[in-house]
């Protein structure tokens, strides 16, 4: 994935990578196709002095390293280095084909001081690097010479000293996060006149079911949610469950609103949570991912269908509920305890649920300790710390503030899935904690983008807040 540039006018683009480029992607230079790369001498030593330790940045320092290593390895023996090193294409170094991007890598050692004017040199590396790119630009007066580096400062400075810098855009899944998929889309309002031909339907399973041709479906993915309040039927509500060319076949969906289909006492209140609920309690998805803002029910749901399907449809084993801890102000400290009394601090939203679950309303306080002992020992809450190397088999997992993961951490998760397990990840991109992810950068949203094609997986984005007039009030104004 090429990073957003300007178009190019004349000469060849040459792309001069900072540090933290290779820190945040470390196969950043497969990413470029035909362009040069170049890496100065000064990122080098910063890749070693980071490489220690076990964060992310020191891990990313370390397979940059790596690659790099490999890339000097494939260089023909004789070959001089000043030539440049042929960068493969695709994301990482295809030793199977050898297959050439038609980008070189190049090491520039030489360091304009004189143009830097009175910028020092000792001990500052973003002034160092300026100088490697005033000195290339020298060296190829006939090319577009670029700095792409994620510091702001330092792009600012480098416009000041007239080099064109710009970021590094390749982590970003989407160009713009309002286009993410909601998961819930309505039909228009001439849908039914416009298809060239008069859907099938049968009975199968107890539920309805649709075949609908033309061009109209060619949009469609798997288990999209579809309404249409202005279809034959009152309230016409479906879920696509399969789609081939301009066919695609469609199941009515259950009206969780009904509190005669109430999920472990607790019945939808309006569309999208109905629609989340036939994804959490198909077992035919495995992977479910609810997004909404406060108060809109993700967590209530997701642990009403999981404890449904536990208790009373045996078809999991325990349900497990984890999330990142990241903290919302200044961090208290060590917390002591077992795994899960650490965790006990950061699930205060998964024990203000399971208190409207115990059903407090029934058997007297005896009735519901027992109900909350119940629940205590078929719910496991795990801390995302230790899930590596871990396989969950027949598991109702639930991924509570999934927008505060990475894309690699969230991947770590997802491969933790076992046979019989199904994956439920709730977030809110509007509070993301983590430093230096955004919207656009967050693992939810890679996964919602990976996944959109895939039949076994569904995506709802809930739209109306349900804890209280005071909680819906302050969403839209604060």
């Amino acid at each position: 994935m090429t990073p957003r540039t300007k178009p190019v006018v004349a000469g060849n683009r040459v792309f001069v990578l900072d540090t933290n480029v290779l820190m945040d992607d470390p196969a950043a230079i497969f990413r470029f196709d035909e362009h040069d790369i170049c890496i100065p001498m000064v990122v080098l030593e910063e890749l070693d002095a980071a490489k220690k330790g076990l964060s992310d940045v020191a891990r990313n320092a370390r397979q940059a390293s790596r690659f790099l290593n490999e890339l000097m390895q494939q260089l023909d023996p004789g070959a001089p280095l000043q030539d440049g090193i042929p960068i493969p294409s695709g994301m990482e170094p295809d030793r199977r084909h050898g297959r050439h991007g038609g980008g070189r890598l190049f090491f520039p050692t030489r360091i304009a001081q004189e143009e830097l004017g009175e910028l020092p040199l000792r001990n500052l590396a973003d002034n160092v690097i300026l100088g490697a790119v005033l000195a290339v630009q020298a060296e190829r007066p006939d090319d577009r010479v670029t700095l792409v580096t994620k510091d702001i400062n330092l792009r600012i400075k480098a416009t000041i000293l007239g080099i064109a810098a710009e970021d590094y855009f390749s982590d970003t899944v989407l160009e713009d996060d309002a286009v993410l998929d909601a998961g819930v889309e309505a039909l228009p309002d001439d849908f039914w006149d416009s298809l060239e031909h008069e859907p099938e339907s049968w009975q199968a399973d107890g539920r309805t079911w649709y075949r609908i041709r033309g061009e109209a479906v060619r949009g469609w993915r798997p288990n999209l949610c579809l309404y249409s309040d202005r279809a034959r039927a009152r309230r016409f509500e479906v879920l696509v469950r399969e789609r081939d060319g301009d066919s695609a076949v469609l199941e009515v969906a259950q009206d969780f609103r009904n509190e005669r289909h109430a999920v472990w006492g607790i019945h939808a209140r309006n569309r999208e949570q109905s629609f989340a609920l036939n994804l959490l309690m198909d077992p035919d998805v495995d992977l479910v991912t609810i997004l909404g803002p406060a108060g809109t029910g993700k967590t209530l749901l997701t642990l009403a269908a999981g404890l449904a399907q536990t208790l009373d449809q045996n078809l999991y084993n325990e349900i497990i509920v984890t999330r990142v801890t990241i903290p919302l102000g200044e961090d208290i400290g060590f917390l002591p305890g077992t795994e899960e009394e650490k965790m006990e601090p950061w699930m205060g939203a998964l024990m203000d649920n399971l208190e409207v679950l115990a059903r407090p309303g029934e058997g007297g306080a005896w009735g519901r300790a027992a109900t909350e002992d119940l629940l205590r020992n078929r719910i496991k809450i795990r801390s995302l710390n230790f899930m590596r190397g871990r396989t969950f088999l027949k598991r109702f997992v639930i991924l509570d503030e999934a927008q505060n993961l990475t894309s690699k951490q969230m991947k770590a998760l997802i491969t933790r899935a076992g046979p019989g397990t199904k994956m439920v990840c709730l977030g809110n991109l509007a509070q993301i904690d983590t430093p230096y992810l955004t919207e656009s950068t967050s693992g939810l949203t890679y996964l919602v983008s990976r996944f959109r094609q895939w039949p076994h997986a569904g995506h709802v984005t809930l739209l109306r807040g349900e804890r209280s007039r005071l909680a819906d009030f302050a969403s839209e104004v604060l």
